[in-house]
């Protein structure tokens, strides 16, 4: 029976022992499981050299280190005495093994070398080579230094020592292959059949009903996405914005001339309500039958102030209209109202202006003389207007307010009562008359701060004014859609086109 090893403390947990124990009181630890401790103390190498054998000690006669400036003897393998995996010696006649080719030896260099002779280079790029490195040769005097030798390109490997990069890897293209032709390049492209809409990407797919490509799926422009048109003395743009996804404003721009021969100009700019189903096509058919009532009530002889009140007549029938299609039946959600826009229009004659509007899209008059104030000609329906109208609120608080762009008058089927708003003027001094949505005034609701954008050429360039207001709406934000009318005043004759 082995005895077991005789501990002072519980190799688990070190809970003092006594003689005789053969478990721990504390843990458990079965002290039999202890292995018997060696008789032998061996020698541990603390600085991780091993002592020499003692003389006399059987074992294998190993060479000794060379001594300095004394070349040390060579020894092969069959020299030394042969022993099993076991340490024993080999019984006699047990053939050597086969002989190894020696190491090859590192590479010494020269103490000096002729500067004919070029420096030695390393056999492998990437890796130091043994020795110290010797400079290369001063050069002569009235001789230029030549700079070192680049290191030869690896070779026979698809690795690099120095990166460990591979360069067997097929190189990418720098294009790939379109699935249909790249219309940069591509001459030969298919004549599409007359009257199909093609896409504006790929030039090769037909554009489907929704509005994308049915070959390369790329996504059409809207034609009312931007858009401009210069009618000789005016000039209107109108632009979808920075957040929305598509334009809901709508306008329309003319002339005509009156019974007498004066030539008279007219614009009419609508916003669509988005809370409204179907606001683009509510703005488009109120702009649309306005400006055609204005046009016909006009060279008749009809007053201009009359003729604005019955164009926005003209304008509400034409939205409540579109609330009984079957277009407005289907779109139409259980909480949403029937189609419904803002409107506001503006009529030039030689010695006139005329505004009439209906919620919260406004007419301006800026002076071409900027040392005379500008004016607002609008009042908004509105629930901010409602307040400074009541003295509830100062304009500032009220607009501040987030109930303040809630429209109180609009047209459409669901309005409450449809109030006409007109107003003449008779300007003493030439100016423009800037007609436009919300979208731009909220980036310049004071008539001075609007006066400050319009450019100075105004009326002789009202298409370009048009174009810069509606980029300082987008260049400050473009949260809503854009759209703003230029006329100048007084309306000049018919046919003199924007500069």
């Amino acid at each position: 029976m082995s005895q077991m090893p005789q501990l002072s403390a519980c190799p688990s947990c070190e809970w003092p022992l006594e003689s005789g124990d053969r478990f721990c009181g504390a843990c458990g630890y079965d002290l039999s499981a202890v292995p018997v401790r060696p008789d032998d103390h061996p020698t541990i190498a603390l600085n991780g050299s091993t002592p020499p054998p003692a003389p006399g000690t059987p074992g294998t006669d190993w060479p000794v280190a060379p001594v300095p400036g004394v070349p040390a003897p060579a020894h092969l393998p069959a020299d030394l005495q042969a022993t099993d995996p076991g340490g024993r010696p080999l019984p006699p006649g047990t053939p050597p093994p086969p002989p190894q080719s020696p190491p090859p030896a590192a590479p010494v260099p020269p103490a000096a070398h002729s500067p004919e002779l070029p420096p030695p280079t390393p056999t492998e790029p990437g890796f130091p080579t043994a020795g110290p490195q010797v400079p290369p040769p001063a050069p002569a005097p009235g001789q230029l230094a030549q700079p070192p030798a680049a290191p030869p390109a690896p070779t026979g490997s698809p690795v690099s020592p120095a990166s460990g990069v591979r360069f067997d890897r097929p190189q990418e293209p720098e294009e790939y292959a379109l699935q249909a032709p790249d219309p940069r390049v591509a001459t030969d492209l298919p004549t599409p059949p007359e009257g199909t809409k093609v896409c504006v990407a790929c030039r090769a797919g037909r554009v489907d009903h929704d509005g994308y490509c049915e070959n390369c799926g790329h996504a059409q422009p809207r034609e009312r996405d931007h858009m401009e048109q210069d009618a000789g003395p005016v000039a209107a743009v109108s632009d979808r914005g920075l957040r929305h996804h598509r334009n809901e404003d709508a306008f329309a721009i003319g002339g005509t001339t009156l019974p007498d021969g004066r030539p008279a100009v007219l614009a009419v700019v609508c916003d669509g309500v988005s809370s409204a189903t179907r606001p683009d096509d509510a703005s488009m058919a109120a702009s649309r039958a306005a400006n055609e009532s204005l046009l016909t009530a006009l060279p008749r002889g009809a007053h201009p102030q009359q003729a604005m009140h019955d164009a926005i007549l003209a304008a509400s029938n034409a939205v409540n209209a579109l609330a009984s299609e079957p277009a407005t039946i289907r779109e139409q959600g259980p909480h949403q109202n029937a189609p419904a826009c803002t409107f506001v229009g503006a009529v030039v004659t030689a010695g006139l202006l005329v505004v009439g509007w209906v919620g919260d899209s406004r007419a301006y008059w800026v002076p071409v003389d900027r040392s005379t104030p500008p004016a607002r000609l609008t009042e908004d329906d509105s629930w901010a207007a409602q307040m400074v109208a009541a003295g509830l609120m100062n304009e500032a608080e009220a607009y501040a307010d987030e109930r303040a762009h809630a429209i109180t008058g609009w047209l459409g089927a669901d309005a409450y009562e449809l109030e006409p708003h007109t107003a003449s003027f008779k300007p003493d001094r030439p100016g423009v008359v800037i007609v436009c949505t919300d979208g731009l005034w909220n980036y310049a609701e004071a008539a001075e701060d609007m006066a400050d954008v319009v450019p100075l050429d105004a009326a002789a360039r009202p298409l370009h004014s048009a174009q810069v207001l509606v980029g300082h709406a987008l260049d400050g934000g473009g949260h809503d859609n854009v759209t703003v009318a230029v006329l100048p005043f007084p309306a000049p004759p018919m046919g003199a086109g924007s500069a």
